[in-house]
């Protein structure tokens, strides 16, 4: 006897009154329902959710890709979790599920999303690290699966995203070392073809040229995105002469503090002495000493903004969330520390 006709007999009502109080319908009393839960959970009933999936034509699933793999993420990441936290809280309402997609950075991403497709498991998908030009976007567009970026891209399908206010994350740090008496300021850039990386330099040029301060593209420093990008950052700064090293560092990654903090020490470029530094805030940067100046934002809202903003293309849930095509940056507080807090001419500069 399958699950739903046994709790039917078991309860005296029908089975589809059964199947209606199990997928929360309306048209249930309240008292049967309770009863039809109440007996589910006794009996250890769990739903067949491919047959469900199949009846409604929909998964319940929502698939988030990311890369991963040790030049990406290094030993840990901090930033995705938060994240997932606030786009599940979201999900929640409406009895949704994440579920995060994986790819090795040994594997192409576009393959990779193909296959994801082809499967068919997913209703929807969110996609993160944006390349400057990013296949992904009209594979999904042209196959009309509603999907969101976490980040910009030259590749435009009418898609929404949302992303981090690079620009203004430039313009601030920038503005605030020059006016420390700053002239050469390093920044980081990854080394593949992430989006990012183009915006911020661009901004980084930009916001260099406003103040009257001639680029120099040696103190744009690539690097892998983790903790021991950081750390060799600091070794590539002390092989640079004496006067050609930046005096101040403006870093966009929220881990690679913690490896450049450790790498200047051990070069004897102390951070907030002989290098002004400001980075993005994240937990592990709150033990670093000096203080860090950094950028914040809250991780969970930028999920649940996400997560409403990718409802809001889908059907079913639009109506929940009348926001239209949400294409928007996300700003960032800027919270003073003591890692930028010497102004240029005080500093002790390392030999």
């Amino acid at each position: 006897m399958t699950g739903i006709r046994r709790l039917a007999q078991e309860l005296n009502v029908s089975i589809g009154t059964v199947s209606r109080a199990l997928n929360g319908k309306p048209d249930v009393n309240e008292e049967t329902r309770k009863r039809v839960l109440e007996a589910a959970a006794a009996m250890g009933y769990v739903a067949n959710q491919a047959g469900r999936a199949l009846r409604k034509g929909s998964t319940g699933v929502i698939g988030f890709m990311m890369q991963t793999g040790h030049e990406i993420t290094g030993e840990g990441d901090v930033f995705f979790m938060s994240v997932f936290d606030g786009v599940q809280t979201v999900f929640a309402r409406h009895q949704l599920d994440l579920v995060a997609l994986l790819c090795s950075s040994e594997e192409d991403p576009d393959a990779y999303m193909q296959r994801v497709v082809a499967r068919g498991f997913a209703d929807a998908l969110i996609i993160s690290a944006t390349k400057r030009e990013d296949h992904r976007i009209d594979f999904l567009a042209k196959r009309n699966i509603p999907f969101i970026a976490l980040g910009r891209s030259k590749t435009d399908a009418g898609h929404p995203w949302l992303d981090l206010d690079f620009e203004g994350m430039a313009e601030i740090g920038v503005s605030r070392l020059i006016e420390k008496g700053h002239r050469r300021i390093g920044v980081f850039a990854p080394l593949d073809d992430t989006n990012l990386g183009f915006v911020f330099v661009d901004a980084y040029q930009k916001a260099l040229a406003r103040h009257g301060v001639t680029f120099d593209p040696d103190l744009v420093f690539r690097a892998h995105p983790n903790e021991r990008g950081g750390h060799a950052i600091a070794y590539a700064i002390a092989a640079m002469p004496a006067d050609r090293r930046p005096t101040g560092f403006v870093l966009t990654n929220e881990v690679m503090s913690l490896g450049l903090y450790n790498g200047l020490y051990e070069v004897g470029l102390p951070p907030g002495r002989a290098i002004a530094v400001i980075g993005r805030d994240s937990p592990q940067a709150h033990f670093l000493v000096p203080k860090l100046t950094s950028f914040r934002l809250s991780l969970r809202d930028l999920g649940i903004e996400l997560a409403e903003s990718l409802l809001a293309t889908m059907p079913l849930y639009a109506e929940h969330y009348p926001l239209g095509i949400v294409r928007k940056l996300v700003g960032l507080d800027l919270i003073e520390g003591e890692s930028d807090a010497v102004p240029f001419r005080e500093m002790t500069l390392g030999a």
